[in-house]
Protein backbone atom coordinates (compact mmCIF):
# COMPACT_ATOMS: atom_id res chain seq x y z
CA UNK A 1 0.00 0.00 0.00
CA UNK A 2 1.43 3.32 -0.70
CA UNK A 3 2.36 4.60 2.29
CA UNK A 4 1.03 8.37 1.49
CA UNK A 5 -2.51 7.38 2.01
CA UNK A 6 -2.15 6.42 5.61
CA UNK A 7 -1.55 10.18 5.95
CA UNK A 8 -4.72 10.87 5.33
CA UNK A 9 -4.82 13.87 7.92
CA UNK A 10 -2.27 15.45 5.63
CA UNK A 11 -3.62 17.82 2.47
CA UNK A 12 -2.52 16.03 -0.73
CA UNK A 13 0.02 17.74 -2.33
CA UNK A 14 0.95 18.89 -5.62
CA UNK A 15 2.11 16.30 -8.23
CA UNK A 16 5.56 17.24 -7.67
CA UNK A 17 5.16 17.24 -4.06
CA UNK A 18 4.28 13.95 -4.00
CA UNK A 19 6.70 11.97 -6.00
CA UNK A 20 9.32 13.68 -3.33
CA UNK A 21 7.51 12.82 -0.41
CA UNK A 22 6.76 9.57 -1.87
CA UNK A 23 10.00 8.34 -2.88
CA UNK A 24 11.58 9.42 0.70
CA UNK A 25 8.81 7.13 2.26
CA UNK A 26 9.31 3.92 0.21
CA UNK A 27 13.41 4.60 0.32
CA UNK A 28 12.93 4.73 3.95
CA UNK A 29 10.82 1.49 3.65
CA UNK A 30 13.82 -0.03 1.82
CA UNK A 31 11.27 -0.88 -0.88
CA UNK A 32 13.70 -0.45 -4.63
CA UNK A 33 12.34 2.88 -5.59
CA UNK A 34 14.16 5.92 -6.93
CA UNK A 35 15.05 9.14 -5.66
CA UNK A 36 13.36 11.01 -9.12
CA UNK A 37 11.40 13.92 -7.94
CA UNK A 38 8.80 13.98 -10.93
CA UNK A 39 4.87 13.33 -10.83
CA UNK A 40 3.65 10.86 -9.92
CA UNK A 41 -0.03 11.06 -9.41
CA UNK A 42 -2.61 12.30 -12.57
CA UNK A 43 -4.58 14.27 -11.44
CA UNK A 44 -3.69 15.50 -8.03
CA UNK A 45 -4.08 18.95 -7.67
CA UNK A 46 -1.21 21.10 -5.52
CA UNK A 47 -3.68 21.08 -2.32
CA UNK A 48 -0.32 22.24 -0.42
CA UNK A 49 3.51 22.64 -1.05
CA UNK A 50 5.85 20.07 -0.03
CA UNK A 51 6.38 21.53 2.91
CA UNK A 52 2.38 20.50 3.78
CA UNK A 53 2.94 16.46 3.03
CA UNK A 54 3.79 16.47 6.92
CA UNK A 55 6.86 17.05 9.01
CA UNK A 56 7.44 13.29 9.00
CA UNK A 57 7.69 13.21 4.88
CA UNK A 58 9.80 16.06 4.68
CA UNK A 59 12.23 15.36 7.59
CA UNK A 60 13.03 12.05 5.44
CA UNK A 61 13.20 13.07 2.12
CA UNK A 62 17.00 12.55 2.08
CA UNK A 63 17.52 9.43 3.78
CA UNK A 64 18.51 7.41 1.30
CA UNK A 65 19.71 3.96 1.05
CA UNK A 66 23.26 3.74 0.60
CA UNK A 67 26.77 1.48 0.30
CA UNK A 68 28.91 3.59 2.92
CA UNK A 69 32.23 5.73 2.00
CA UNK A 70 34.85 7.17 3.71
CA UNK A 71 34.34 10.96 1.93
CA UNK A 72 33.04 13.29 4.85
CA UNK A 73 29.93 15.25 4.13
CA UNK A 74 31.65 18.62 5.09
CA UNK A 75 31.01 22.68 4.36
CA UNK A 76 32.37 22.38 0.34
CA UNK A 77 30.03 19.65 -0.65
CA UNK A 78 27.18 21.87 -1.85
CA UNK A 79 29.91 24.49 -3.38
CA UNK A 80 28.58 25.74 -6.87
CA UNK A 81 30.60 24.69 -9.26
CA UNK A 82 32.35 27.54 -11.98
CA UNK A 83 29.22 28.36 -14.43
CA UNK A 84 30.31 31.95 -15.71
CA UNK A 85 30.06 30.55 -19.44
CA UNK A 86 27.27 29.01 -18.97
CA UNK A 87 24.06 30.20 -21.73
CA UNK A 88 21.94 29.80 -18.04
CA UNK A 89 23.92 32.22 -16.38
CA UNK A 90 24.25 34.79 -19.36
CA UNK A 91 20.04 34.60 -19.68
CA UNK A 92 19.84 34.95 -16.34
CA UNK A 93 21.51 38.00 -16.49
CA UNK A 94 19.07 39.58 -19.20
CA UNK A 95 16.34 38.69 -17.20
CA UNK A 96 17.51 40.60 -14.37
CA UNK A 97 18.51 43.77 -16.92
CA UNK A 98 14.75 43.46 -18.46
CA UNK A 99 12.36 46.34 -17.83
CA UNK A 100 10.06 45.70 -15.07
CA UNK A 101 6.66 44.02 -16.11
CA UNK A 102 3.36 45.36 -15.01
CA UNK A 103 1.12 43.47 -12.37
CA UNK A 104 1.67 42.23 -8.87
CA UNK A 105 1.34 37.94 -9.35
CA UNK A 106 2.67 34.92 -11.34
CA UNK A 107 0.36 33.01 -13.11
CA UNK A 108 1.79 29.54 -14.00
CA UNK A 109 -0.75 27.55 -16.38
CA UNK A 110 0.35 23.71 -16.91
CA UNK A 111 -1.00 20.83 -19.00
CA UNK A 112 -0.54 17.55 -18.72
CA UNK A 113 -2.40 14.69 -21.09
CA UNK A 114 -3.86 12.38 -18.99
CA UNK A 115 -3.62 8.43 -19.85
CA UNK A 116 -7.06 8.62 -21.60
CA UNK A 117 -5.24 11.50 -24.17
CA UNK A 118 -7.81 14.23 -21.88
CA UNK A 119 -5.64 17.37 -21.27
CA UNK A 120 -5.45 18.34 -17.47
CA UNK A 121 -4.83 21.96 -16.59
CA UNK A 122 -4.08 23.42 -13.63
CA UNK A 123 -3.31 26.88 -12.11
CA UNK A 124 -1.07 28.47 -10.26
CA UNK A 125 -0.82 32.33 -9.17
CA UNK A 126 2.43 33.24 -6.66
CA UNK A 127 1.84 36.84 -5.60
CA UNK A 128 4.74 39.22 -5.43
CA UNK A 129 4.20 39.01 -1.42
CA UNK A 130 4.65 35.34 -1.23
CA UNK A 131 1.13 33.95 -1.44
CA UNK A 132 0.50 30.72 -3.13
CA UNK A 133 -2.89 30.23 -5.11
CA UNK A 134 -4.21 27.32 -6.88
CA UNK A 135 -7.24 25.96 -8.80
CA UNK A 136 -7.81 23.56 -11.97
CA UNK A 137 -9.77 26.06 -13.67
CA UNK A 138 -10.05 30.28 -13.53
CA UNK A 139 -13.18 29.68 -11.98
CA UNK A 140 -11.77 27.56 -8.87
CA UNK A 141 -8.50 29.58 -9.15
CA UNK A 142 -10.62 32.89 -8.96
CA UNK A 143 -12.75 31.53 -5.83
CA UNK A 144 -9.47 30.17 -3.71
CA UNK A 145 -7.96 34.31 -4.30
CA UNK A 146 -11.43 35.14 -3.21
CA UNK A 147 -11.32 33.06 0.01
CA UNK A 148 -7.61 33.90 0.61
CA UNK A 149 -6.92 30.37 0.52
CA UNK A 150 -3.06 31.04 0.49
CA UNK A 151 -0.87 27.36 -0.15
CA UNK A 152 2.10 28.86 0.51
CA UNK A 153 3.99 27.11 3.23
CA UNK A 154 7.75 27.53 5.01
CA UNK A 155 8.98 25.24 1.85
CA UNK A 156 8.22 27.86 -0.48
CA UNK A 157 9.32 30.61 1.25
CA UNK A 158 12.61 29.10 1.52
CA UNK A 159 13.03 28.04 -2.22
CA UNK A 160 11.59 31.64 -3.35
CA UNK A 161 14.30 32.92 -1.28
CA UNK A 162 17.18 31.00 -2.59
CA UNK A 163 16.43 31.69 -6.03
CA UNK A 164 16.14 35.15 -5.02
CA UNK A 165 19.47 34.90 -3.26
CA UNK A 166 20.76 33.73 -6.19
CA UNK A 167 19.98 36.09 -8.57
CA UNK A 168 20.81 39.19 -6.44
CA UNK A 169 23.59 37.86 -4.19
CA UNK A 170 25.80 34.79 -3.44
CA UNK A 171 25.32 31.93 -5.39
CA UNK A 172 27.09 29.41 -3.61
CA UNK A 173 25.08 30.41 -0.29
CA UNK A 174 22.04 30.55 -2.08
CA UNK A 175 22.60 26.93 -3.58
CA UNK A 176 23.17 25.22 -0.08
CA UNK A 177 20.08 27.44 0.98
CA UNK A 178 18.04 25.40 -2.39
CA UNK A 179 19.38 22.01 -1.92
CA UNK A 180 18.45 22.48 2.16
CA UNK A 181 14.75 24.21 1.61
CA UNK A 182 13.04 21.21 2.82
CA UNK A 183 15.75 19.94 5.28
CA UNK A 184 19.27 18.87 5.93
CA UNK A 185 19.80 15.67 6.60
CA UNK A 186 22.36 15.01 4.28
CA UNK A 187 23.99 17.64 6.39
CA UNK A 188 25.15 19.97 3.45
CA UNK A 189 27.21 22.63 4.59
CA UNK A 190 27.63 21.21 7.97
CA UNK A 191 31.25 19.91 10.41
CA UNK A 192 31.72 16.21 9.92
CA UNK A 193 30.27 15.56 13.17
CA UNK A 194 27.32 18.07 12.87
CA UNK A 195 26.34 15.85 9.12
CA UNK A 196 26.59 13.03 11.08
CA UNK A 197 24.20 14.20 13.87
CA UNK A 198 21.94 15.64 10.89
CA UNK A 199 21.32 11.98 9.11
CA UNK A 200 21.30 10.27 12.68
CA UNK A 201 18.14 12.68 13.54
CA UNK A 202 16.76 12.27 10.01
CA UNK A 203 16.66 8.36 10.41
CA UNK A 204 15.49 8.83 13.82
CA UNK A 205 12.08 10.73 12.42
CA UNK A 206 11.94 8.17 9.95
CA UNK A 207 11.61 5.49 12.58
CA UNK A 208 9.33 7.52 14.54
CA UNK A 209 7.55 8.32 11.30
CA UNK A 210 6.80 4.39 10.06
CA UNK A 211 6.19 2.77 13.76
CA UNK A 212 3.43 5.21 13.81
CA UNK A 213 1.48 3.82 10.78
CA UNK A 214 2.56 1.08 11.34
CA UNK A 215 5.67 -0.20 9.00
CA UNK A 216 8.84 -2.46 10.05
CA UNK A 217 11.48 0.29 10.58
CA UNK A 218 14.54 -0.61 8.90
CA UNK A 219 18.31 -0.89 10.42
CA UNK A 220 19.98 2.26 10.57
CA UNK A 221 21.74 3.20 7.45
CA UNK A 222 25.23 5.09 6.85
CA UNK A 223 25.36 8.13 5.21
CA UNK A 224 25.70 8.56 1.68
CA UNK A 225 28.95 10.02 0.54
CA UNK A 226 31.44 10.70 -2.22
CA UNK A 227 29.43 10.19 -5.86
CA UNK A 228 26.29 8.96 -4.01
CA UNK A 229 25.88 12.18 -2.07
CA UNK A 230 26.83 14.36 -5.21
CA UNK A 231 24.83 13.03 -7.03
CA UNK A 232 21.59 13.41 -3.73
CA UNK A 233 22.95 16.77 -3.26
CA UNK A 234 21.89 17.59 -7.56
CA UNK A 235 18.71 16.02 -6.99
CA UNK A 236 17.49 18.42 -4.56
CA UNK A 237 18.87 20.78 -6.22
CA UNK A 238 17.30 20.37 -9.67
CA UNK A 239 13.61 19.55 -7.34
CA UNK A 240 13.68 22.32 -5.66
CA UNK A 241 14.58 24.24 -8.53
CA UNK A 242 12.33 23.62 -11.06
CA UNK A 243 9.39 23.75 -8.16
CA UNK A 244 10.15 27.47 -7.89
CA UNK A 245 9.99 27.66 -11.63
CA UNK A 246 6.74 26.53 -11.96
CA UNK A 247 5.40 27.47 -9.03
CA UNK A 248 7.24 31.62 -9.99
CA UNK A 249 7.94 31.44 -13.56
CA UNK A 250 6.89 35.00 -14.02
CA UNK A 251 8.76 36.83 -10.88
CA UNK A 252 11.82 37.90 -12.87
CA UNK A 253 13.81 37.03 -9.71
CA UNK A 254 13.04 33.88 -8.95
CA UNK A 255 13.00 32.82 -12.77
CA UNK A 256 17.01 34.68 -12.86
CA UNK A 257 17.23 33.02 -9.58
CA UNK A 258 16.38 29.32 -10.51
CA UNK A 259 18.82 29.71 -13.78
CA UNK A 260 21.55 30.47 -11.97
CA UNK A 261 21.01 27.65 -9.91
CA UNK A 262 20.51 25.55 -12.17
CA UNK A 263 23.99 26.71 -14.02
CA UNK A 264 25.70 25.04 -11.11
CA UNK A 265 24.49 21.98 -11.98
CA UNK A 266 27.47 19.66 -13.52
CA UNK A 267 25.31 16.95 -14.65
CA UNK A 268 23.05 19.30 -16.61
CA UNK A 269 23.41 20.15 -20.40
CA UNK A 270 21.93 22.56 -21.91
CA UNK A 271 21.11 22.71 -26.19
CA UNK A 272 19.39 25.08 -28.35
CA UNK A 273 16.35 24.01 -29.91
CA UNK A 274 12.96 26.04 -31.67
CA UNK A 275 9.50 25.93 -30.03
CA UNK A 276 6.89 26.72 -32.74
CA UNK A 277 8.96 29.29 -33.71
CA UNK A 278 10.79 30.34 -30.78
CA UNK A 279 14.18 29.91 -29.98
CA UNK A 280 14.20 27.81 -26.89
CA UNK A 281 16.46 26.12 -24.29
CA UNK A 282 16.60 22.51 -23.57
CA UNK A 283 17.96 22.06 -20.09
CA UNK A 284 19.03 18.12 -19.69
CA UNK A 285 19.21 16.58 -16.17
CA UNK A 286 21.78 13.06 -16.56
CA UNK A 287 20.18 9.75 -15.06
CA UNK A 288 22.62 9.63 -12.67
CA UNK A 289 20.88 12.64 -10.41
CA UNK A 290 17.49 11.42 -11.14
CA UNK A 291 18.12 7.92 -9.81
CA UNK A 292 19.28 6.90 -13.14
CA UNK A 293 15.64 5.21 -14.18
CA UNK A 294 15.17 7.94 -16.20
CA UNK A 295 16.21 11.73 -17.11
CA UNK A 296 14.40 15.02 -17.60
CA UNK A 297 14.28 17.80 -20.17
CA UNK A 298 13.16 21.00 -19.12
CA UNK A 299 12.63 23.44 -22.03
CA UNK A 300 12.83 27.31 -21.58
CA UNK A 301 12.28 30.04 -23.49
CA UNK A 302 16.01 31.12 -24.86
CA UNK A 303 15.20 34.82 -24.86
CA UNK A 304 12.74 35.60 -21.33
CA UNK A 305 13.55 32.30 -19.67
CA UNK A 306 10.24 31.13 -18.70
CA UNK A 307 9.33 27.67 -18.74
CA UNK A 308 7.93 25.72 -21.77
CA UNK A 309 7.80 22.13 -20.90
CA UNK A 310 8.76 19.68 -18.59
CA UNK A 311 9.60 15.88 -20.20
CA UNK A 312 10.00 12.87 -18.32
CA UNK A 313 11.70 10.12 -20.33
CA UNK A 314 12.26 6.59 -18.93
CA UNK A 315 15.20 4.47 -19.15
CA UNK A 316 15.19 0.65 -20.77
CA UNK A 317 12.65 -1.28 -18.62
CA UNK A 318 12.63 1.39 -15.96
CA UNK A 319 9.30 0.47 -13.44
CA UNK A 320 9.15 4.09 -12.19
CA UNK A 321 8.20 6.03 -14.20
CA UNK A 322 7.27 3.42 -17.00
CA UNK A 323 6.16 5.86 -19.43
CA UNK A 324 7.49 9.28 -21.06
CA UNK A 325 5.85 12.29 -19.57
CA UNK A 326 5.04 16.18 -20.30
CA UNK A 327 3.92 18.92 -19.06
CA UNK A 328 3.09 22.55 -21.00
CA UNK A 329 3.64 25.63 -19.48
CA UNK A 330 2.67 29.43 -20.17
CA UNK A 331 3.54 32.00 -17.77
CA UNK A 332 2.77 35.91 -17.67
CA UNK A 333 2.32 38.57 -14.84
CA UNK A 334 -1.24 39.38 -13.43
CA UNK A 335 -2.89 41.41 -11.46
CA UNK A 336 -4.93 39.81 -8.40
CA UNK A 337 -7.72 41.19 -8.49
CA UNK A 338 -8.12 40.53 -12.18
CA UNK A 339 -7.61 36.89 -11.19
CA UNK A 340 -10.35 37.41 -8.52
CA UNK A 341 -12.71 38.63 -11.03
CA UNK A 342 -11.99 35.19 -13.34
CA UNK A 343 -10.24 37.52 -15.97
CA UNK A 344 -7.08 35.29 -16.83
Amino acid sequence: MDLMKSLRDVPSPSPEAYGRARTALHTAMAEPVNNVVRPKRWFSWPKASIAAVGAAAVAVAVVMGTTGGDVPAGPSDAAAPQAVESPLVKLASEVKAGAPLSGDSSLVIGTKTAPDGSPHVFYTVYTDRGQVFTGDSAQTLAASVTKNDNQARPYDEKVMAAARQAANGDVEKARIAMVTASNNALGVGLSPAEAEKAWADAQAKTAEMLRKVGKEVPAPRPRPTGQELENLISNHLWSNTTYALFVGAANADVRAGVLKLLATIKEVTVGNTDVDGQRALTITTSPEILGGDGSAVLTINADNGLPIRDETFPAKNSPQPSKYGVVHYKSSRVILTDVMAGKI
